[in-house]
């Protein structure tokens, strides 16, 4: 059993930075005890959910006060998040039951970001890794939810990995010896490796796609943070008039929040009270990788 801590999960985003996009980082980075303080300077406020909004079901005391405090001043607000396991419909609900009021438009998700490309693809039938109450009727292509046949696996033309709620070590064995007998795309709705609950840390899609990559061979198709599509989506909301370097993201990892942004040429926040590094000093994960955010959020100055 792996130990999911924050420790193995930075290692494994270390194993990994040499697939993604081009990024430059500020020498030196501030810290900040509320978002208001660097309000002034930005015009668009990038938002993570995981981490920053809420962990889990559970939404991070003041978050929806200081969302609401940046939209009445004029700030424009866009949740960008890797979450995949859920419909649109159902995460838009989920925000309004934690007090945030976000319209359909102002939440990106790495799971339309994919859903955007289906149509263009020559594949008929997707193997989907997915919860059963994910939603996996609304992804729109033909699809065959994987459970524990693996016929299922054998005949869809490719595959997306969405969700891992309900995705076991048996299920992956399965998908890796269908890959190796017969190898197809990959498509990955969520790139994070782990994600933050009110338990600990939980694995995700991110982390099967690498494992298939170094077992068959197959490099998979990732969609979200850091990679430049998701981004994209959130750029045309924004609008081509808004210097990048008014635009912030905000989110709670380096490798995908805080790299992510500095990808597009925007600034960025690394939220450090909760999510990924909650608890810890985040200054030696900071040297260590030399991902530097330009302000580090904490209450703890």
């Amino acid at each position: 059993m792996k130990n999911l801590n924050t420790d193995w999960a930075f290692a494994q985003y270390e194993r990994v930075r040499s697939i993604l996009p081009e990024a430059s980082f500020p020498d030196k980075w501030k810290t900040i005890s509320q978002m208001e303080e660097i309000a002034d300077q930005v015009d668009v406020f990038l938002l993570d959910a995981f981490g920053v909004l809420n962990v889990g079901r559970t939404v991070i005391p003041g978050a929806p006060d200081w969302v609401s405090s940046l939209q009445k001043a004029g700030k424009k607000v866009l949740v960008v998040a890797n979450g995949s396991s859920v419909s649109p419909d159902a995460s838009l609900l989920r925000f309004k039951e934690m007090g945030f009021e976000f319209a359909p438009e102002d939440v990106i998700a790495s799971r339309n970001v994919l859903g955007s490309t289906l149509k263009g693809r020559s594949q008929n039938l997707w193997g989907v890794m997915l919860a059963s109450n994910g939603g996996i009727d609304q992804v729109p292509v033909a699809t065959v939810h994987l459970g524990e046949n693996r016929s299922d696996f054998d005949r869809a033309e490719g595959f997306i990995l969405f969700g891992t709620s309900e995705w076991s070590e048996k299920q992956q064995e399965l998908l890796v010896a269908s890959l190796q007998d017969n190898p197809r795309p990959v498509l990955v709705g969520n790139p994070d490796i782990v994600a933050p609950r009110e338990n600990g840390l939980s694995l995700e899609p991110g982390w099967f796609a690498h494992d298939i990559h170094e077992r068959c061979g197959i490099k998979p198709e990732f969609f979200g943070k850091p990679f430049t599509n998701i981004y994209e989506h959130a750029l045309e909301r924004v609008g081509p008039e808004v210097d990048r370097q008014r635009i912030v993201m905000v989110g709670d990892t380096l490798h995908t929040d805080v790299w992510g942004g500095a990808a597009i040429g925007a600034k960025t926040v690394l939220m450090a009270d909760y999510g990924l590094f909650a608890g810890l000093d985040v200054v030696p994960f900071i040297e260590a990788s030399g991902i530097v955010p330009n302000w580090i959020m904490t209450s703890k100055n």
